[in-house]
C-alpha cells in the first residue's frame, strides 16, 4: 500500500479529507466526496484521514478542527479549508486546479 507522501506526489489532483468517526458535518460530507469521486473517477484521488487513528499527520499538517479539506496538485497544498464545502463548490475547485 501507498504511503501518504507517496499518493500525494504521484497522482496531479488529490483532495484529503481529514475526518472523526464522532464529527457530524465529517457524516454529512461522506456521501458528497463519494458522488464528486464517482464523478472524476481516475482524475481525483480522495484520501480520507481519521484524525483520531493518525494524529501524527494531523499534527504534521496543523489539523484542529474536523472536517479539514487539502487539495494538492502535484504534491504541493493549493487550497485548505475547514468546515463543510458543498459539491458544487468541490467541483469548481477541482475543476480549477485540473
Amino acid at each position: 500500500m501507498a504511503t501518504f507522501d507517496e499518493i500525494i506526489k504521484s497522482n496531479n489532483v488529490v483532495l484529503v479529507d481529514f475526518f472523526a468517526t464522532w464529527c457530524g458535518p465529517c457524516q454529512t460530507m461522506a456521501p458528497i466526496l463519494q458522488d464528486v469521486k464517482e464523478f472524476y473517477d481516475e482524475s481525483l484521488s480522495i484520501i480520507k484521514i481519521d484524525v483520531d487513528k493518525n494524529p501524527k499527520i494531523a499534527s504534521l499538517y496543523k489539523v484542529s478542527g474536523v472536517p479539514t479539506f487539502v487539495l494538492f496538485k502535484n504534491g504541493t497544498q493549493v487550497w485548505r479549508q475547514s468546515g463543510m464545502i458543498t459539491k458544487t463548490d468541490l467541483h469548481k475547485l477541482i475543476d480549477a486546479h485540473k
